[in-house]
């Protein structure tokens, strides 16, 4: 995947708002503060396209991008952030689905947790509501850089086993650039 072009098209509080399905979509889920905006700057080769923040909850509306003329890329609200009243975690929850189970052109969800954490209690919910769903998607564990080397070699050890809830997940930094070249190849391959 060569960029040679990324544009904000907007930011979406309703369903009945998404623009129409015009090109293939890669969306990026995740909890609150896993880093969906900063990976999303990385693979775009832009520092402030997606916007970030240090504080969880940034992102609550659906933010779409146009790379190229090649696809979209989706930044979906953090799930799981706390901080919010209960009807916003409701509305976002709502809109997440509602995006996930009536995009057509949704080609793959980059479903991304914290190298850290693991898959927390939200993640496995997500990963087991995509399974269920049939939704195509990659786990993408962020923020490798933030891990020792000790850590991030058991990390590694417990990806490459058959059978573990997060094998074949991708160790990531936005920081560092480790996995952009597999995540890029993996977004080729879904909307070719």
């Amino acid at each position: 995947m060569n960029i040679n072009k990324a544009v904000f098209i907007g930011s979406f509080g309703e369903i009945d708002q998404l623009p129409g399905p015009e090109l293939p979509e890669v969306g990026f889920a995740g909890r609150a503060n896993v880093g969906k905006s900063s990976l999303i700057n990385r693979l775009l080769g832009v520092r402030r396209l997606a916007l970030t923040s240090s504080k969880p909850g940034k992102t609550r509306t659906i933010n779409f991008y146009r790379v190229d003329d090649a696809c979209l890329f989706v930044d979906l609200p953090g799930y799981g952030f706390s901080r919010v009243s209960k009807s916003e975690q409701a509305r976002w929850r709502g809109l997440i689905e509602g995006y996930l189970r009536g995009r057509e052109s949704l080609r793959m969800l980059i479903v991304l947790m914290d190298a850290r954490h693991g898959a927390l209690a939200n993640d496995k919910q997500m990963l087991k509501w995509l399974a269920a769903e049939s939704l195509p998607h990659m786990k993408v564990l962020t923020k490798a850089d933030k891990l020792g080397r000790n850590r991030l070699a058991a990390q590694r050890r417990k990806l490459a086993r058959s059978g573990h809830e997060l094998s074949g997940a991708v160790l990531c930094s936005a920081v560092s650039g480790e996995g952009i070249k597999q995540i890029r190849s993996a977004i080729d391959k879904a909307i070719s």
